[in-house]
């Protein structure tokens, strides 16, 4: 089980998770969320991270064009397209040389419709929570089984998970990672050390018990 921590805006945060063995951290690029950074900020926090990390920005309605800069001025390896962006957008992106995550919110089945549409352009599908007006890091949770109804392409589950529930959800949907933010925050943009490591610790277990 892979896990991405999401929403990271200090370097102590990011290492702390590293540390506790977090796979992958998220960085945001949309200028309507709390855990926004600047480019030139992501940048200097990701140049003092250690190697061997996967960096994953995290876009919304951005130009595919200026999304492909700013991934190779802050040297991100993936790109997490969590708005409406039409399966094109994403081909580009992938062409660029870049891993391309689709996110898509789900309060239904029929949500997952969409789907179909940007499989062969996307690396996976991240499933997160439909919540009128957010793009996401609501700390809300949609059902976790409708996850199941996507194949052939890795998921990664997002949208209201915690230490509490992380075992719950990866047993009713296993999919190929996880993804927390506000589940593991003091408040956004600022983590909690200790939710961190009782995060991790839950998604370690599960592995070994499974």
């Amino acid at each position: 089980m892979r896990v991405k921590i999401c929403g990271i805006t200090r370097k102590d945060d990011a290492l702390v998770a590293l540390l506790a063995g977090v796979h992958a951290l998220g960085f945001v690029f949309y200028p309507g969320s709390p855990r926004c950074l600047v480019p030139e900020k992501a940048r200097r926090l990701i140049y003092e991270l250690p190697p061997l990390v996967s960096l994953v920005g995290v876009f919304v309605n951005t130009p595919s064009e200026e999304m492909v800069d700013v991934a190779r001025y802050v040297g991100l390896d993936t790109l997490q397209l969590h708005g409406n962006e039409p399966p094109e957008a994403c081909d580009y992106c992938r062409r660029e040389g870049f891993r391309v995550i689709k996110a898509i919110r789900v309060r239904e089945k029929r949500d997952l419709e969409i789907v179909e549409s940007y499989r062969g352009v996307v690396s996976a599908f991240l499933l997160d929570t439909l919540v009128e007006g957010s793009y996401g890091g609501t700390g809300c949770a949609f059902p976790w089984a409708l996850a199941r109804e996507v194949g052939g392409v890795p998921v990664v589950l997002a949208g209201g998970l915690c230490p509490d529930n992380v075992k719950e959800a990866m047993d009713k949907v296993k999919p190929w990672a996880v993804d927390v933010s506000s589940g593991v925050e003091k408040e956004p943009g600022v983590k909690d050390h200790k939710l961190i490591k009782e995060f991790m610790e839950r998604v370690l277990s599960w592995r070994v018990a499974t």
